[in-house]
């Protein structure tokens, strides 16, 4: 029986309630804080005052505990709009924000299926919305984006804990290894790549997100309307 469906043991006053919201929100605090690593049953039961094994009961493995957190996060994910572009553009943002607020989470998603409540909820959501979309195109076409979004959020989130891990911003980066782009381009061996560096866009990571999205709900709107 799947966690989802397991009912809870019996609460007990002494020494601390305990139930499985209370639980997956002390993971999700630790994560916050320090990352995936932070979480483990011994480190979320010593945040809530309780000794490991009255964990046991609530959840069984760590692998329960991180499917409840992302199940969490879902709750936060609410697709909305008119047709279903509008709620694939939506699912995509706020995807991105719930990885934003959730670095661990984006660690996560793309992973094993997802069954929880919270999560089939969202993507019954997005199917209900492709109306009248026939499966062989609505099928692929969510499949797609969420593609799309998981590779967008771990680049970004990669990126951040870069910066984070040398201590270079952006313009930092760029001043500390440009000499050495220059340099090799100088070459005239990658004249492609000299091109897009020194005359194309350079986007923020908001306009990247989005106008790679724009790029694909273009082609997906090109297939449903063909």
């Amino acid at each position: 029986m799947l966690v989802w469906e397991r009912p809870e043991p019996p609460d007990r006053p002494v020494p601390a309630t305990l139930s499985r919201e209370r639980i997956v929100r002390a993971a999700i605090r630790l994560a916050d804080a320090d990352g995936l690593e932070a979480v483990s049953l011994r480190k979320v039961a010593a945040a809530l005052g309780v000794g490991p094994m009255r964990l046991y009961g609530y959840i069984d493995t760590k692998d329960e505990l991180l499917d409840l957190m992302v199940d969490a996060v879902h709750a936060e994910i609410r697709p909305t709009g008119d047709g279903w572009r509008e709620v694939l553009h939506s699912l995509a943002e706020a995807t991105r924000k719930a990885a934003q607020r959730h670095a661990w989470f984006a660690d996560l998603i793309g992973g094993r299926p997802q069954l929880g409540p919270h999560t089939l909820a969202c993507g019954e959501a997005v199917v209900a919305a492709m109306g009248g979309v026939d499966l062989d195109t609505a099928v692929p076409a969510i499949a797609a984006v969420n593609a799309y979004v998981t590779g967008a959020v771990r680049r970004e989130i990669t990126e951040r804990r870069a910066e984070r891990a040398t201590g270079m911003d952006k313009e930092q980066w760029q001043a500390a290894f440009g000499p050495y782009l220059e340099r090799t381009f100088a070459t005239g061996r990658f004249p492609a790549l000299a091109t897009v560096v020194r005359d194309g866009p350079h986007l923020d990571a908001d306009r990247t997100f989005r106008t790679g999205l724009d790029f694909l709900l273009d082609g997906i709107e090109a297939r449903i309307s063909s």
